[in-house]
């Protein structure tokens, strides 16, 4: 018995294809009889007919890779997609790079290390871009000797 008619109503029914369809096979005869949809629907009811389960796609894989993520692997250049600006924009890395260099210049004038002036003109050679980083505004201090040593 192929039922062809009664799966293509069960699948228009369940909206999926008459392959994913299954039927209990004790009931062959009974279900062979329906030709209406209103018969399959209460076949449905009953049972007796019934849709395979949706298959999808495994997140197995997936996990694995973010597991290996979380790690900090496969993090190298054929990992990335979108140019370095993308992945971190220009502005924030200034936003960063000078908050540090303000945060530092602020505890060494709060400390008395640097007068006004030095401060003032530390601040401004920071705005323009002259310090890549905290670090190197610390080399600049000691070369050009900024640091005021107190007399006591």
């Amino acid at each position: 018995m192929r039922l062809t008619s009664q799966k293509r109503l069960a699948g228009i029914i369940f909206k999926r294809s008459p392959k994913k369809i299954k039927v209990d096979s004790s009931r062959l005869a009974e279900i062979k009889e329906c030709i209406t949809k209103a018969d399959i629907r209460a076949l449905i009811i009953d049972k007796a007919i019934f849709a395979k389960p949706v298959q999808k796609s495994s997140k197995g894989r997936i996990r694995k890779k973010l597991a290996q993520k979380r790690k900090g692997r496969q993090s190298g250049g054929g990992s990335k997609k979108g140019t370095k600006n993308a992945r971190s924009p220009r502005k924030r890395v200034w936003i960063n790079k000078i908050r540090k260099q303000r945060v530092f210049l602020n505890e060494l004038r709060e400390k008395e290390l640097l007068d006004r002036k030095g401060y003032r003109d530390l601040y401004l050679k920071a705005k323009g871009g002259l310090f890549r980083s905290r670090e190197h505004l610390k080399l600049y201090i000691n070369e050009k000797n900024y640091i005021k040593i107190k007399n006591k």
